[in-house]
């Protein structure tokens, strides 16, 4: 049970929650009043506000459509204007720009293609929307007159600038491929770089605006007259360098003076100048012995000017296609890349036409020096053939895309140069077997035509590929249509074994001369040993052995069969003392009448026969040292070995009381007698 006070104590506590509670009710009844009144009052606001704002709606809508009606009106009459000014503007382009248009565009190209861009422009808009207005023929006019202007600016800038490249520098950029210690590339410019820019604008916009290809003429024109000349330039430097100082032009100076240029043109074979004087000697005499070559040039003279003709094609041939390279480049920035191929080809023409007819001349000339057998000019034909062959990869590439007539220049010469030089290794073989009615000569020395063959033979080990296609150019079988350079090789050992075969035959023609058998043998010995010795020098043999493996064999055995037919000469010596011819007798036996005159007869026959022979074979020449004394030794120990034994037995033999008539030289004079034998100087 709860006491008393506590129970009044909780009452009180509970009564004073209970008031506080009601207090805390009453103020949150009237707050909620107070916000209600609010909140009407909040409403009644925005009723008025939005009926406030329906009201300025209504009232604005109708200002702002206007506003943007008026902003819309406004721009149309601001495009209005504009496309009136704009109309307006092509009225006056022929009058703004027509004084631009007759002072021309040197020294103001920009100015002058911005103006002729207006125009343009005023054209177009004239045929668009007034075909029939008198200011069309206006700017048509002073835009034809304004296009006329750049293609004569055009012509005057290629004219004024093109420049003929100088032979120097041409002979620098060919010698630039194959000199390994060049410190630099030698480039050519042909116009200055401002001038290129202003040539390519002109072009690009006669090409886009004028719808003329007429500048493509002035171009191949002007650039091909360039060439020409440059080429031209190079043969003149050649005749007066050579006219001046002997030789085609002097060496350069490496890192010096550029007036000269880098590398010496290439030397032919140095003992070309010598066959060629021969041939040319015996193109004077023929080789057939008839006279010729009555109104040669001497042969110094006519010989360097061969030299310089054949030096000054040759580097013009490699000009032409280091120039050619040269010019399509330039031409590829200039001329549309759809026009270029023809361009080109048209703007070579003038300058290998000219190579072509001076190609043709040469074969020409050889055909004429064939037929008054004049051999000399093949010679000339085979360096040139050569560097054509060799330079013809580079002359395809340039031509490529040219006209099949104009790719087909350098091969027909090639042709043309295989074939006289085949007709004139043909005609040379069968010539070199037809002895010259020439008058007698000793066979001191070898015959010419040996000379000859050996020295024309030789420069085939320089033209040995050169030669073998010409010979292979005029087979007709199948195989020779693509002939391999084995096959070359067979046919080149072929004709080097013809042309030998045709000399021995002249050789035997020629000793028939000599009346006597000794003097014959000694001219083959020398002829048939200067040819085996030339060849082994000249490694000739090595190409004759493709063919003829046993040649090397043949030769020595003529030179023995020549040697052991010279000895025999001796026999009318020996035979007096030999032993089969000498009288029989005992030893202490008085000698008869008879015998004593036989063996008088017999020192005689062999005295008067050696000092016959010594004098004539004295004066006889073997100009192989090792040979001579070869010959001398083996005569010598025969003569001597049958002279010492008639000696020996019929010295002290008393057949007469003059011995010293019939006994007048000893075994070794004798010796010394045959070695001066062969010695024109004793």
């Amino acid at each position: 049970m709860i006491p008393p006070q506590e129970a009044s104590a909780r009452r009180r506590e509970i009564e004073d929650k209970l008031k506080q509670e009601e207090e805390t009710l009453s103020f949150i009844r009237d707050s909620l009043e107070k916000s209600d009144q609010l909140t009407k009052n909040m409403v009644s606001i925005l009723s008025s506000f939005e009926s406030r704002l329906m009201k300025l709606e209504n009232s604005i809508i109708p200002v702002h459509k206007q506003t943007e009606n008026l902003q819309r009106l406004q721009e149309n009459v601001e495009k209005t204007l504009s496309c009136l000014d704009h109309v307006i503007s092509y009225y006056h382009v022929a009058s703004d720009t027509e004084k631009i248009i007759r002072e021309g565009p040197t020294g103001r190209l920009e100015e002058y293609l911005g103006s002729m861009a207006k125009i343009q422009k005023a054209v177009e808009y004239f045929q668009d929307n007034s075909p029939d207005s008198p200011e069309l023929n206006k700017v048509k006019l002073l835009f034809e007159r304004g296009k006329d202007a750049l293609e004569s600016e055009f012509r005057s800038l290629m004219s004024r600038h093109s420049k003929v490249v100088s032979p120097v520098l041409i002979l620098d950029l060919i010698s630039g491929d194959d000199d390994l210690e060049a410190q630099e590339d030698v480039t050519l410019e042909h116009l200055p770089e401002s001038v290129l820019q202003d040539v390519i604008r002109i072009s690009r916009w006669l090409v886009e605006y004028g719808r003329n290809q007429d500048f493509m003429n002035v171009y191949y024109q002007i650039r091909s007259s360039q060439l020409d000349r440059s080429i031209k330039g190079l043969k003149e430097h050649f005749h007066k360098s050579s006219s001046s100082s002997g030789v085609p032009y002097s060496p350069a100076i490496p890192n010096k003076r550029k007036d000269t240029p880098t590398k010496k043109p290439v030397k032919r074979p140095g003992t070309i100048r010598k066959a060629q004087n021969l041939l040319k000697q015996y193109s004077q005499h023929g080789l057939d012995g008839k006279k010729g070559g009555s109104n040669l040039i001497p042969l110094e003279g006519r010989d360097d000017m061969l030299d310089v003709e054949t030096d000054a094609y040759i580097h013009c041939v490699s000009a032409f296609v280091k120039l050619a390279q040269s010019e399509y480049q330039l031409l590829a920035d200039i001329i549309p890349e759809h026009h270029q191929k023809k361009t080109f080809d048209s703007l070579i023409q003038d300058a290998l036409d000219g190579l072509m007819l001076e190609g043709e001349n040469i074969v020409s000339a050889a055909r004429k020096a064939i037929v008054r057998h004049d051999f000399s000019t093949v010679l000339t034909v085979f360096p040139i053939l050569r560097h054509l062959k060799q330079t013809k990869p580079e002359f395809d590439q340039v031509l490529q895309g040219t006209a099949a007539s104009t790719k087909n220049k350098l091969p027909g010469l090639i042709t043309s140069m295989e074939t006289i030089g085949a007709k004139a290794l043909e005609d040379f073989a069968d010539n070199i077997k037809v002895p010259a009615v020439l008058p007698f000569l000793p066979p001191s020395r070898p015959s010419t035509h040996s000379d000859l063959a050996i020295l024309f033979l030789q420069q085939l080990l320089d033209f040995q590929e050169t030669a073998g296609a010409m010979l292979a150019s005029q087979e007709t079988s199948s195989s020779a249509t693509s002939y391999s350079s084995e096959f070359s090789k067979r046919l080149l050992s072929t004709y080097i074994c013809k042309v030998l075969g045709n000399l021995q035959l002249n050789l035997l023609s020629k000793s028939k001369v000599y009346e006597d058998p000794a003097l014959s043998a000694i001219f083959l010995h020398n002829n048939y040993n200067y040819i085996l010795k030339s060849l082994e020098k000249s490694e000739l043999i090595q190409l004759v052995a493709v063919t003829q493996k046993t040649a090397e064999r043949s030769y020595r055995e003529h030179i023995e069969q020549q040697i052991q037919t010279y000895q025999r000469s001796w026999l009318k010596v020996t035979d007096y003392i030999a032993e089969k011819n000498l009288p029989v007798f005992q030893p202490g036996v008085k000698l008869r009448d008879k015998e004593r005159q036989i063996i008088k007869e017999r020192f005689k026959g062999f005295n008067d026969g050696l000092e016959e022979l010594c004098k004539i074979q004295k004066a006889w020449a073997i100009p192989d040292t090792e040979q001579r004394d070869r010959i001398r030794q083996a005569q010598k120990t025969i003569v001597k070995e049958t002279y010492g034994a008639f000696l020996q037995k019929f010295g002290s033999v008393p057949f007469t009381k003059n011995p010293e008539k019939y006994i007048k030289y000893g075994v070794e004079q004798v010796g010394d007698m045959i070695d001066r034998l062969f010695d024109t100087s004793a």
